[in-house]
């Protein structure tokens, strides 16, 4: 009861409320702006968080995560233009409804199925990472080792189009993690005689360069063909949905909300693959219903945008309980602990019992800011879209500088964002992964030292990791969810 009653104290003071409201505001303006993206808004927050209190600064960077996440489905129905990609089954029936007149109603459906979701995966979070918690308390070298493959193996195999270039993509993203001194043995690797690789690749001057600073470069070649304006006429106002009509779709919110954060709890998987699943399940579900999915069914937006914002309270439990990201957006959250302080892991819930609280009443208290902050952000959009986007592209490689500069005070920092800028966009440019090298890059020090640390264990022997059965487990299911895609094909060919 202390700590429940502590949490309250932290996130209803002043200033975490502030934070809250800020957070969530600009997650929603960062979500709803073609070309910029949750990822992005986390990265440009993340050198304010430097100097503040471990609370406050994750709750800012979550509730601009889950205000991100709406505000994709802004633009998605307006323009046909997921602002994120966890909007992009939100355009299948979005933009139908507004093309029909039906805007505000849109709207309210995405941010109404939004709000459920997040609240609903808030509950489940601080249900499920303390249970966690505890069982990865007894996990070993193995069972680590075991989740690193899970979580390149989802990258690989349902995160991305085409599963040799995602793979390619870790490859590479596991030999940079390889640069610097070997943590085991104090040897150095591939540092080329230069002093500034000693301590390896800083993977947040990688994520800020492939990520923000690569989506700069490639608006800035299609600016001239960008269309910024409204497809609707008049006015928009967004209509919020009333109870009755939300429970005559209940199944649907709770479908949606339910796969999203089973999604997301998996490592890697993210927000954009629970929206396409869980769209994917509704239309199945309900075809025949009028008018029909794809063509304004209000189903196809709650399915996606309750599943998004779901897998959020999802992707934060393997974050905080066992130190993988639960998504690419969550993997610049994980830094962010690092950077002030906090080590993921089963012993950061019993170290720091008020950050699990806390972080479950910020995301009721911005889900429920999602209503006033939608509809300020819906009414503003259409002068938000004719900001000359040179001076938003100059002004996102600012923060940019700013951010991958202060990691370590080196410009060497910013030489590296540079590089993994041209990387990132070249990776769009011939449909690689990007988030697949940035997980590859992440998770490569976790996988190569457990690996290592086991055998060493084992005295040479490999039995450690069948020897256990909690091992055995996650390591079988790392293979299937490398292979899923065969099997998948095989049982379609076989249908057929």
């Amino acid at each position: 009861m202390d700590i429940i009653l502590q949490s309250i104290e932290v996130v209803f003071n002043p200033l975490t409320l502030s934070l809250i409201v800020i957070g969530t505001l600009f997650g929603i303006i960062c979500g709803s702006l073609p070309g910029l993206s949750s990822s992005m808004a986390i990265i440009l927050c993340l050198p304010f968080t430097y100097s503040m209190d471990p609370i406050p600064a994750i709750v800012l960077l979550v509730t601009v995560y889950l205000g991100g996440a709406t505000g994709g489905s802004i633009s998605a129905i307006l323009l046909k233009t997921p602002g994120t990609p966890e909007a992009i089954a939100t355009t299948f029936d979005g933009y139908p409804m507004a093309q029909n007149g039906m805007a505000g109603k849109a709207l309210g459906l995405a941010v109404t199925a939004s709000a459920f979701g997040a609240i609903f995966s808030a509950f489940i979070m601080l249900l499920a990472a303390p249970l966690l918690a505890s069982a990865a308390l007894s996990f070993q070298s193995a069972e680590y080792f075991g989740l690193g493959l899970i979580g390149l193996g989802c990258i690989t195999s349902i995160g991305a189009r085409n599963q040799m270039k995602a793979i390619l993509a870790v490859l590479i993203g596991l030999m940079i993690s390889t640069i610097g001194i070997d943590s085991i043995n104090g040897m150095e690797r591939f540092s080329f005689g230069q002093p500034f690789l000693l301590n390896g690749i800083n993977y947040i001057s990688v994520m800020i360069g492939a990520f923000a600073i690569a989506e700069v470069y490639k608006n800035i070649e299609r600016y001239y063909q960008r269309d910024t304006n409204l497809r609707t006429k008049g006015k928009i106002s967004m209509t919020l949905m009333k109870f009755s009509d939300m429970a005559k779709m209940w199944d649907t919110f709770l479908k949606g909300s339910i796969l999203g954060t089973l999604i997301g709890i998996i490592p890697a998987a993210g927000g954009s693959i629970a929206s396409l699943i869980a769209y994917g399940e509704a239309s199945g579900r309900h075809k025949d219903e009028k008018p029909s999915f794809g063509d304004g069914n209000p189903r196809g937006i709650i399915a996606p945008e309750s599943s998004n914002n779901a897998a959020i309270g999802g992707s934060m439990v393997p974050t905080m309980v066992l130190g993988i990201p639960g998504s690419p957006v969550a993997a610049v959250i994980m830094a962010s602990f690092l950077i002030i302080g906090l080590t993921p892991g089963p012993l950061l819930i019993r170290e720091q019992p008020i950050l699990l609280n806390a972080i479950f009443l910020a995301m009721i208290a911005s889900a429920l800011l999602l209503f006033i902050g939608g509809r300020f952000v819906t009414s503003q959009f259409a002068h938000i879209l004719k900001l000359p986007y040179p001076l938003l592209g100059t002004f996102i490689v600012a923060l940019g500088l700013v951010g991958a500069y202060s990691l370590n005070n080196s410009f060497y920092d910013v030489f590296v964002m540079f590089i993994f800028s041209l990387v990132g966009y070249f990776f769009d440019k011939f449909n690689y992964s990007t988030a697949a090298l940035i997980l590859g890059l992440i998770l490569g020090d976790l996988i190569e030292n457990s690996l290592r640390r086991q055998i060493i264990v084992g005295e040479g022997s490999l039995m450690g990791f069948v020897s256990r059965p909690l091992a055995l487990a996650i390591i079988v299911v790392a293979i299937i969810t490398f292979i899923w895609p065969a099997i998948s094909k095989l049982l379609n060919s076989k249908g057929s």
